[in-house]
């Protein structure tokens, strides 16, 4: 049993609740056994694209967002910036919802006194994006990618292996991927410079990765899809990439859903 780490900020992103890919029982779990004063949710928390394709919701997605509104309540401070996939709340930014703040971009400072642009990261894409029908070639292999990513993982979960992402070994490998993330981390430390800020925080392209472009600290939180991945803040200032799986040491997504399972039967 792992000590619950307390943490001064946590950023998270692109968990796509509402997406057959969700990791929403790692997710959970995450959100169980931390506790931060800060919470920012960093775009694309509901997949509004994939649930207008085909509408699912199960169980462990509700619970994380009754969880994200516990923790609101309580003590931490909850900041949502709506990405491309929950793009239809981007029009609530500057408004509050229950204990919850909508926002396009923030300022982050941290406890080491550095200035943090915060935002989903979906503002890059003109400075990324080749074309209209090379996005469309991308998002299909994409799906492709997270087709073999989920089947591959099934296979290990049967054979009582832990998650790993293929997904993100092969993007790793793709010539034409590196260059797509080499000019992200370009458009988005440019928009830190351009307010003179000492680095960015963002999501998006679900690759976590801690890096310095041009000066600028570049930092990507990642994603729940492919990774499980959170971007998080102690008390002197310093900012870790977590990955989640590794960092518990937990088994299989089976696993954590008869876990998931368990702890249900017993609260009925």
């Amino acid at each position: 049993m792992i000590k619950a780490p307390h943490f001064r900020s946590v950023f998270i992103s692109d968990t796509h609740l509402g997406n057959k890919d969700c990791k929403a029982e790692f997710l959970l779990h995450f959100l169980n056994n931390m506790t931060c004063d800060r919470l920012y949710l960093v775009g694309d928390i509901v997949d509004m694209w994939s649930m207008s394709k085909q509408f699912r919701w199960p169980d462990a997605h509700n619970e994380v967002i009754h969880k994200v509104i516990q923790l609101s309540h309580e003590s931490t401070k909850v900041i949502f910036l709506p990405g491309n996939h929950d793009a239809p709340l981007q029009k609530y930014s500057g408004m509050q919802f229950g204990d919850i703040e909508i926002k396009r971009q923030y300022v982050h400072e941290t406890a080491a006194n550095k200035r943090y642009l915060v935002l989903h990261g979906d503002q890059c894409d003109g400075d990324v994006t080749l074309g209209r029908f090379h996005a469309w070639i991308g998002d299909k292999a994409y799906d492709a990618l997270l087709f073999a990513n989920r089947w591959f993982n099934l296979l290990r979960s049967w054979r009582k292996q832990s998650y790993w992402s293929l997904a993100g070994y092969i993007k790793q490998r793709v010539k034409g991927a590196n260059k797509a993330i080499a000019r992200y981390k370009n458009a988005a430390t440019k928009r830190a410079k351009e307010l003179q800020l000492d680095g960015v925080i963002c999501g998006h392209i679900h690759h976590p990765e801690s890096d310095m472009v041009n000066g600028i600290h570049y930092v990507n939180d990642g994603d729940w899809i492919e990774n499980c991945s959170a971007l998080v803040e102690d008390n002197a200032g310093n900012l870790q990439l977590l990955d989640w799986v590794v960092y518990t040491k937990q088994e299989t997504v089976s696993e954590l859903d008869l876990r998931h399972l368990d702890s249900k039967n017993k609260a009925a």
